[in-house]
């Protein structure tokens, strides 16, 4: 099993960044990738970006250029999702997602609990 917590959504105005985190632990694979989903109000539910254990990383074309993913580095289950240039269209629900696989659009097998990301105009 492994878990996953995240922290950092909040409110900001456009053109304002945010930063995500995602922490895993339990059993954590050498070889892995932790992802970011969101789920916009009243849409369905989208894959972000992605970065896996051997640090390549993607991204969905609509946050291309404005989000970026890094690991900690002094904790390598660790994940940062920088959000910058924010617009209301990125008002989500955001998850983090984990699979023991390189995998960067999944189908992940783990979920974090998910955190409010609010962009006002």
């Amino acid at each position: 099993q492994v878990q996953l917590v995240g922290s950092g959504g909040g409110l900001v105005q456009a053109g304002g960044s945010l930063r995500l985190s995602c922490t895993a632990s339990g059993s954590i694979g050498s070889i892995n990738t932790m992802g970011w989903y969101r789920h916009p109000p009243g849409k369905e539910f989208e894959w972000v970006a992605a970065i896996n254990s051997g640090g390549r990383t993607e991204f969905a074309e609509t946050v291309k250029g404005r989000f970026t993913l890094s690991r900690d580095a002094k904790n390598k289950n660790m994940v940062y999702l920088q959000m910058n240039n924010l617009q209301p269209e990125d008002t989500a629900v955001y998850f983090c997602a984990y699979i023991n696989q390189w995998a960067l659009r999944g189908p992940y097998d783990y979920w974090g609990q998910g955190t409010q990301v609010t962009v006002s105009s």
